[in-house]
C-alpha cells in the first residue's frame, strides 16, 4: 500500500508550478560575442541583470587581464584546458583543468582566467548576482 501512496505521489501534477521542463539543444544556443571574442549563451537568467546560468566559449590562448567580479562564480569546463589563479599567484605554478573539472571564484577576488589549449575552451557558468568585470592593477 506505500508503494501506492508513492506512486499516486511522483504521478500527480504538481499544485502551483507552472514553468515546464527546460531542454536546450547545442545547436539553439543563442551565442553573444563580445569584442574581445569571448561569446556567451545565456540558459537562465539575465547576467546583466541578476543570478544567471550561462555557457562561455574563449577563444584558443585567450588571457584575461587581473579583474574582479562582485559575485562568486561557478563553473564546469566541457571543452579545452584553463587556468583560474590569483592575482598574486605566478601563472606558471596554476592548476590546469581539463574537461569535466568543477571551478568557484569567489566574489571580490582578483585573479586570470586563461584558455590554454591549442582550441576554444567551453564552460558552463553560474553566478549568484549579475555579471561584472572590474579590471585591477596587479
Amino acid at each position: 500500500m506505500r508503494h501506492l501512496a508513492v506512486a499516486a505521489v511522483l504521478l500527480t501534477p504538481s499544485a502551483g508550478l507552472t514553468d515546464p521542463i527546460t531542454l536546450i539543444d547545442p545547436a539553439a544556443f543563442a551565442w553573444e560575442t563580445t569584442a574581445e571574442g569571448v561569446a556567451f549563451a545565456p540558459l537562465h537568467g539575465d547576467r546583466f541583470q541578476g543570478a544567471y546560468q550561462a555557457m562561455v566559449r574563449l577563444p584558443a590562448r585567450t588571457v584575461s587581464p587581473p579583474h574582479v567580479k562582485s559575485a562568486s562564480m561557478f563553473g564546469v569546463l566541457l571543452q579545452g584546458e584553463m587556468i583560474h589563479y590569483a592575482g598574486d599567484q605566478d601563472p606558471e605554478t596554476a592548476q590546469k583543468i581539463g574537461p569535466g573539472a568543477f571551478y568557484s571564484i569567489p566574489g571580490g577576488l582578483g585573479h586570470v582566467s586563461a584558455c590554454v589549449s591549442a582550441g576554444p575552451c567551453i564552460a558552463y557558468l553560474s553566478q549568484d548576482a549579475a555579471f561584472d568585470f572590474v579590471p585591477v592593477t596587479p
